[in-house]
């Protein structure tokens, strides 16, 4: 707060202007994602002058430094090889010349990792993601100085005559001491929207675990491979989404990804969209940049990816307001298709190709709003929404949304291959058995797993609660009617499904019987798929380790399922709950006798 006061002592001054140069720069990228705001936390600075002058110049005052003390314990060792006096041209950290070599190494550490780290943010802050490659580079170099820095915890400790009676977890620093010129409630009071309060500081060994998992996730978007394709960007995030990352990591992915209204930069979203359309032919085509649906879907694809960068609960509930944008869109796709081409849906070989670009266009809207509601879903099981009497509700719910995502996905394979073989030769017979025989990706069986996953666990869940009067929790406060509401009215009020509802539902789930689940046997057809999906994702370690969570869960259930029907549902000695071990949306049946 007060750096001109150690101006002379070099080594200070040059750690904290690099740490307060990096805050800035944290806080300018937090800032532009606006990822504090999930959390109520504060970028203000509040009278802290983080903006100092001549901080643009802390590397080379750091590298000057880092230089000296290099010099010095090269000195060290010489001398103790040597056994000569060496050292009196430097000057000394300390007064013990015996433990200059450790103090050296234990300051160099530090300096080398303040360093590096504001060359990662510095390198991930450049556009279009120039400096990914190199901002890897020093994330390496920062995880090798905080490996350093723990080992030198022991020498640092041996030399503190402080012994700390709250024991080592809850110490600020290596050493164990309290640390000097620092107060953390010094700028309580300047925290004007809040009630003075003292900054809680993490222990010295959960901070160094923290930048290790900080680094990690910087580490896993620099290595993004900047592919523009829709899909893949969208799975990205999903993915890293699953470790957890922290707000500052998710605000360099949103910033890596959303540049100037571009992806990461470079790419206009309406080329982005003709991408996934299979249309590259309109690939920077005036008119359809500036086609009305066009340019709303964009702004819709770039609202998603910032809203897919925001943790989980914000994401859920603003993925489902967004609900509302993406069937609005589909509706007037659909009415603005019927008003200009009447009530044809068929791919006709003699379309024309605003026609083409108009239905697919829809089918692409109408599955990404699927793949929406389907996400909304799921994060209610990470964020723990649902109370096992709900499961049952829920899994029906996701097992029509994924079952309406796999025909949109089907038919936008479809209109792609189309466009494929248009390209290729003109066929003046187009056949049905051409259209019919399409081989569909990898992708349509997963989502077929979690179909059959979803379907069975629903009509299991059902049956338990009709024949054996289990998962059936009345409310004093709510009916079922109006938890369903409660979990899904951001659906119905968007229409999706279309005439989805509670007596839906309740249909359904009253021709439930533990015979018909038994029959159609659900967690049986998927282990037949898995087998396939195996050699399709063996490039892919994350699908395949979630291959391996779906068969574990299908496994699971089955045998349930087997025991269940043995014993008989209605055993009143039969004691059934669901768990979540092997996945962390799909439970598995426990089954115990009482």
């Amino acid at each position: 707060m007060k750096m001109e006061r150690i101006s002379s002592h070099a080594v200070l001054n040059s750690f904290c202007r690099i740490l307060r140069a990096t805050c800035n720069s944290v806080i300018s990228v937090v800032s532009t994602a606006r990822t504090h705001e999930e959390e109520d936390l504060f970028t203000m600075s509040f009278g802290l002058p983080l903006n100092g002058e001549g901080d643009d110049k802390c590397l080379s005052v750091l590298n000057s430094v880092e230089e000296t003390i290099s010099r010095q314990l090269r000195a060290c060792k010489s001398q103790a090889l040597s056994k000569k006096k060496t050292l009196e041209e430097f000057e000394s950290l300390q007064d013990n010349p015996e433990l200059e070599e450790g103090y050296c190494r234990a300051l160099l550490c530090r300096l080398r990792f303040r360093k590096h780290f504001h060359h990662v943010v510095t390198c991930m802050r450049k556009p279009q993601g120039r400096g990914l490659d190199l901002a890897r580079k020093h994330v390496t170099s920062c995880l090798a100085e905080l490996s350093s820095m723990l080992k030198s915890q022991e020498f640092l400790k041996s030399q503190s005559d402080i012994t700390s009676q709250k024991g080592d977890e809850s110490c600020t620093t290596a050493s164990g001491c309290r640390p000097i010129g620092f107060d953390v409630s010094l700028n309580s009071r300047l925290l004007s929207p809040a009630p003075p309060r003292a900054v809680q500081i993490l222990a010295w060994s959960d901070a160094i675990r923290y930048f290790e998992k900080l680094l990690h996730d910087l580490d896993i978007i620099c290595a993004l491979s900047l592919d523009p394709v829709l899909e893949n960007v969208l799975h990205f995030i999903a993915q890293f989404q699953k470790s957890v990352p922290d707000l500052v990591p998710r605000a360099f992915l949103q910033t890596l990804l959303v540049q100037d209204g571009k992806l990461y930069g470079r790419d206009l979203f309406c080329d982005v969209i003709s991408r996934a359309l299979s249309l590259p032919d309109i690939i920077g085509d005036k008119e359809f940049q500036s086609n009305e649906f066009v340019v709303q879907l964009g702004q819709l694809v770039t609202n998603l990816l910032k809203i897919l960068c925001t943790n989980t609960a914000w994401q859920r509930r603003k993925l489902g307001k967004s609900l509302q944008d993406w069937s609005t869109i589909s509706i007037q796709l659909e009415l603005a298709l019927k008003r200009e081409f009447g009530e044809t849906r068929n791919v006709l070989a003699d379309e024309n190709m605003c026609m083409r670009v108009s239905k697919q266009l829809l089918v692409w809207s109408q599955e990404h709003t699927y793949w929406i509601a389907s996400r909304f879903l799921i994060l209610g099981f990470e964020l723990d929404l649902y109370s096992p009497s709900e499961y049952c509700m829920v899994y029906w719910y996701m097992h029509v949304v994924f079952i309406k995502l796999i025909e949109k996905m089907q038919l936008r394979i479809l209109a792609s291959n189309e466009n494929s073989r248009r390209k290729g030769k003109k066929k003046k017979d187009h056949s049905k058995d051409s259209v019919r025989d399409t081989p569909f990706p990898s992708s349509c069986l997963l989502l077929q797993c979690y179909v059959l996953l979803s379907e069975g666990l629903s009509m299991l869940l059902a049956a338990l609660r009709k024949e054996s009067k289990s998962f059936q929790s009345p409310s004093i406060f709510n009916t079922e009617q109006e938890r369903f509401m409660q979990h899904f009215d951001l659906l119905q009020k968007a229409q999706i499904p279309e005439c989805i509802t509670y007596y839906s539902f309740k249909e359904a789930a009253a021709q439930a019987h533990m015979a018909d689940v038994m029959k159609y046997n659900f967690f049986k057809e998927i282990q037949k798929i898995i087998p396939s999906l195996k050699g399709s994702f063996a490039s892919e370690p994350e699908k395949l380790a979630e291959l391996r969570q779906i068969e574990q869960v299908a496994e699971h259930n089955r045998i349930a399922l087997n025991i269940i029907n043995h014993v008989g549902a209605s055993d009143p000695k039969l004691r059934v709950s669901f768990e979540f071990t092997h996945h962390p949306h799909f439970a598995v049946a426990v089954v115990k006798r009482s």
